[in-house]
This record gives structure tokens, sequence and C-alpha cells, in this order.
């Protein structure tokens, strides 16, 4: 059951503290996302909460998605100072989750000038792989 007090405060969270920035962008907010940096990896928790599930009762697969695309995004940003673009992404969706906190990470598969080739992955609090996601992004440019 989704508790409708809980869900409230996060969205006027979210409203009252979004900036247009990364990390600090509403949809990073409304899912409480917290990013950091560890060399060239993109750590991101995503805390799983009942108005985020499905039908069936478990995490809904696009935001799972969501999270990993940030994640691979951010850390574009977090080397380059500018954000790239998701050209294509996959997401493999390996078992369901219904509780616990998310963690992902994003890295560089290979990175050019222009495009970077990316993986997220997914873990359960048991460090139990839940997704992974590869995917092309266009690197910022130069001017």
């Amino acid at each position: 059951m989704i508790d409708e007090t809980v869900t409230r405060g996060i969205i006027e969270h979210a409203l009252t503290t979004q900036q247009p920035e990364f990390g600090q962008f509403f949809l990073a907010k409304l899912l409480q996302l917290d990013i950091r940096y560890e060399n060239e990896v993109c750590h991101v928790a995503l805390p799983v909460v009942p108005h985020l599930y499905n039908p069936q009762g478990s995490l809904h697969g696009g935001v799972i998605a969501v999270a990993m695309d940030i994640s691979m995004g951010h850390l574009i940003h977090h080397v380059s100072g500018r954000g790239g673009s998701t050209i294509e992404m996959k997401v493999q969706f390996l078992r369901p989750i219904q509780q616990g906190v998310l963690r992902f990470e994003g890295r560089f598969v290979k990175r050019g000038r222009q495009l970077a080739f990316m993986q997220s992955q997914a873990f359960n609090v048991d460090d139990k792989e839940v997704a992974v996601a590869t995917a092309t992004w266009m690197m910022p440019s130069n001017g």
C-alpha cells in the first residue's frame, strides 16, 4: 500500500528543493537518488518504495531504467563538465525488486571523442545483480 502522507512529503520535498542541475533536478529528487562518484564510476542509490511499484507489486522497470540512464549520464557530466545524450539503451531485467535500496554503478566501456559505450549494473541489498544496461552516448562537444 502507498502511504499517502509519505508520498506527498517526497513530492513536496522534490518540488521545493529541485534545481536545474545534475543531481538536483526534479526527477532525481522525486526518486530520492543519492549520487556519488569514485574514480570513473557513478554510484546511484535508489530507495525501493511502494509508490514506484508496478501493478504486480515490484519496482517498475521504467524506474530502474531511469536510474541506470542517470548513472551513465551523470558520469559523463562528472568527467567532462558537460552533459551528453543517450543515443540508445538496452536494459535486461534479471529479477524483481520489492524492498530495500538498489545500488547502481555506471561506467564507461569505451570512451571516444564523439561517442561513449557505457554500462550500468543494478544490485540489490544482497549484492545480487538485478539488471544490466548497455548504452551508446553522444559525448558533449568542445564548443
